[in-house]
């Protein structure tokens, strides 16, 4: 089982066994169910799965089932957006970058900011219009790195 996760909180699962742990305790728990939120550890979780990954938010217990759910929503449509509606395993691995930024967007530090997935596009993509390299795929970059190369020594 593959994961990308971000822990806000370093005290309650402070090492990497903890955290992988935890991730397969919460997708045990809630790969086979056709519910959209789960208790676990004393977590509130609230999740969804398209083809082949899962998406989850997780809170305190004491945290706003329904203001998880509105990140978790805005998470996927931001996603689906910047995916081009292609939301599965090999796509959003080959876009980790651009997941973090929406990541990064929506929550800082635990702190949820933005629950609007228009707004975290525009913001996402604003961003990546600051770095040039983005416009170009790494095969079209290396392309032209050997292309330099190659006229550099023919000078």
């Amino acid at each position: 089982m593959d994961s990308v996760a971000l822990y806000y909180d370093t005290e309650l699962y402070p090492s990497m066994k903890e955290q992988k742990n935890f991730e397969r305790n919460v997708f045990n728990k809630t790969h086979k169910a056709d519910n959209e939120i789960a208790f676990l550890e004393g977590m509130t979780i609230v999740y969804k799965s398209s083809i082949d990954l899962f998406f989850y938010v997780v809170g305190s217990a004491q945290e706003n089932e329904l203001m998880l759910m509105a990140v978790l929503n805005c998470l996927f449509e931001s996603l689906s957006q910047i995916l081009r509606k292609n939301v599965e395993r090999r796509c959003l691995l080959d876009n980790l970058d651009g997941v973090f930024l929406v990541v990064d967007e929506i929550i800082d530090g635990g702190v949820i900011l933005e629950s609007d997935p228009q707004q975290v596009v525009e913001k996402v993509n604003y961003r990546a219009d600051d770095n040039p390299l983005s416009e170009q795929s790494v095969a079209q970059v290396i392309q032209s790195a050997k292309e330099q190369i190659k006229w550099s020594i023919l000078k």
